[in-house]
C-alpha cells in the first residue's frame, strides 16, 4: 500500500515520464534493483543535480538527502574542492590504462588511515574488491570454504548472494538465480552478533575455510551495530585456523572516523575492502591488507585480477581531495553532532505519536526501523514494519525528504547538512508519525 500525505502532492510528471520511457531501454527502468521503490511503491524519482545536503529533480523539487550516492558523498554533493580536482584531472586525460604519481598519493593516504593496508590495489567498485579480495584468500590458503554474515551485502559476486541483504531483502529475493549450486555450497551463512554459530561452524571445517568475511557495521539490512566483543571475537576464532579475516569496509570506511569500523572498534583483519567516500563520488574500490597475502596477487604471484580503468586519474585525484579533508577530525565532529540531533529528533516525535521505532546509529550512518523489538540480526531486521516504513517515505518525500526507498537501508549525514535541514526533517517527521498514528487507529 502506498499512503501519500493530504497536503499538496509533490509535482512528479517529468519523473514519471522518464519512469515510463526508461523501461522501454533500461531493465525495469532502472540501473540497480533499489531505485525501482519496489520497497515502497510509487514511481521512482529521477535526479536532475544535487548540491550540498539537496538534491533537485526533474520536476524541480528540492529534496533534503539522506541517501547520499549511498553514503558515497560524505561532504556532501558536489564539494567544490572535489569538483575542482575532478575538473583538473579530466584536462589531463580522463584515463591512461597506465599507473600515475595519483595512484601513490591516495594508496599513502589510505594507508595513514588503515595501518593494516601494508599493500593496496585499487579497482572499480565495491562489488569487485569483496570478489578480489575472497579470490585471493582462496589463493593464499588453497581452500574453498568462505563464511559470511545473513543480511549482509559484499556486493553481487556470485559466492556472495546468499541470504545477502540490501536489494534483494528489499525485493524479497533471499538468494539469486544464476548462482552455481557449488559455489552456493560453499558459503556458508551464520546469523550477525552470533559468537557461538561462528565457532561451532569453524571448529567443524575450518580448515577447509578460506575467509570470513564481515560487514563490521552492517548497512544493507539497514544499520546493525556490532554487539560488545563480536569483532574480536571473530579476530580470536579465525586466527587459528589461519582463516583469513575480511572486513568489508566499503560502506563503513572513512564513515565513522579516519581508519573506519576497525579502528573505532580496535581489530585488524587481515584484508579490508575499501570503496565510496574514497573515490569522491566517482566509481572506485580497493583491498589491501597483509604483504603476505597481497603478494599472492599478480604480477608477484599467482592470483590473477586486472582493470583497465583501476587507478583511472579522476577518481584518484576526487579521492585525494577527499581524504586530504577528512584528516581534519572537525568533520567528524560535525558529522556525530548533526547526526545525533537527528537520531533525537526522530525518536522523541515516534514516541510522542505512541508508535514503536528503534534506531540504530553510528556517527553519521543509522536506520530508523519500524520494530518493537531491537534490531541485532538479519532476522530481527525482517520483523520491522515495512508498509509503516513506506508510509513515512512518502509523507517525508512528499514534504521535501528524501530517504532511502526501502526499510533495509541505511541512511546518512553529510558535513553539508545544516542545522535548518536536521531541524526541517524532524518537524516533518512529527507529522508523518502523527499520520501514521492516526490511520492505524482507523
Amino acid at each position: 500500500m502506498v499512503w501519500v500525505s493530504t497536503m499538496t502532492a509533490m509535482k512528479k510528471t517529468n519523473s514519471s515520464l522518464f519512469f515510463k520511457v526508461a523501461q522501454e531501454v533500461l531493465v525495469g527502468g532502472v540501473n540497480s534493483p533499489v531505485r525501482a521503490f519496489k520497497g515502497v511503491g510509487g514511481d521512482p524519482l529521477f535526479v536532475k543535480k544535487a548540491k550540498g545536503s539537496r538534491l533537485t529533480d526533474v520536476d524541480g523539487n528540492k529534496l533534503i538527502d539522506y541517501v547520499l550516492s549511498w553514503g558515497t558523498a560524505i561532504l556532501g554533493h558536489a564539494p567544490k574542492n572535489v569538483t575542482e580536482a575532478i575538473c583538473a584531472a579530466a584536462g589531463e586525460g580522463t584515463s591512461f590504462g597506465i599507473s600515475s604519481p595519483l595512484e601513490i598519493s591516495l594508496a599513502k593516504l589510505i594507508q595513514s588511515a588503515f595501518p593494516t593496508i601494508e599493500l593496496i590495489r585499487f579497482v572499480n567498485s565495491g562489488t569487485e574488491a569483496t570478489m578480489s579480495a575472497i579470490r585471493l584468500a582462496r589463493g593464499f590458503t588453497g581452500r574453498t570454504k568462505i563464511i559470511k554474515f545473513a543480511g549482509c551485502y559484499h556486493g553481487h559476486g556470485d559466492s556472495l548472494l546468499v541470504k545477502a541483504g540490501s536489494g534483494a531483502t528489499t525485493l524479497g529475493i533471499p538468494d539469486s538465480a544464476g548462482i552455481p549450486p557449488d559455489l552456493a555450497r560453499d558459503t556458508i551463512v551464520v546469523p550477525f552478533n552470533n559468537l557461538s554459530a561462528v565457532q561451532s561452524v569453524i571448529e567443524t571445517e575450518g580448515n577447509k575455510i578460506a575467509c570470513l568475511i564481515v560487514e563490521p557495521v552492517p548497512g544493507n539490512m539497514g544499520t546493525v551495530l556490532p554487539s560488545d566483543g563480536f569483532l574480536p571475537g571473530l579476530r580470536e576464532l579465525t586466527k587459528p585456523y589461519g582463516i583469513v579475516l575480511i572486513f568489508d569496509e566499503v560502506m563503513s570506511g572513512f564513515r565513522f572516523c579516519n581508519g573506519g569500523a576497525q579502528t573505532r572498534y580496535g581489530v585488524r583483519p587481515d584484508l579490508t575492502c575499501l570503496g565510496k567516500v574514497i573515490g569522491g563520488g566517482l566509481p572506485v574500490g580497493a583491498y589491501g591488507g597483509k604483504k603476505e597475502i597481497m603478494q599472492q596477487l599478480a604480477p608477484l604471484g599467482p592470483v590473477y585480477q586486472a582493470g583497465t580503468l583501476s587507478g583511472n586519474p579522476l577518481a584518484m585525484s576526487a579521492g585525494i581531495s577527499v581524504l586530504t579533508l577528512l584528516q581534519n577530525p572537525k568533520h567528524y565532529a560535525r558529522l556525530e553532532s548533526r547526526a545525533a540531533m537527528l537520531e533525537a529528533g526522530l525518536f522523541d516525535a515516534a514516541q510522542k505519536a505512541k508508535i514503536p521505532v528503534q534506531i540504530n546509529r553510528l556517527i553519521s550512518q543509522m536506520t530508523l526501523f519500524f520494530n518493537e523489538n531491537k534490531i541485532v540480526d538479519y532476522e530481527t531486521a525482517l520483523q520491522s514494519d515495512k508498509t509503516r516504513y513506506a508510509q513515512f517515505f512518502h509523507f517525508l518525500l512528499e514534504n521535501g525528504v528524501y530517504l532511502p526507498p526501502s526499510q533495509f537501508e541505511a541512511f546518512f549525514v553529510s558535513t553539508a547538512h545544516t542545522i535548518a535541514d536536521v531541524e526541517k526533517t524532524i518537524a516533518v517527521a512529527c507529522k508523518a508519525f502523527k499520520k501514521i498514528s492516526l490511520s492505524s487507529r482507523k
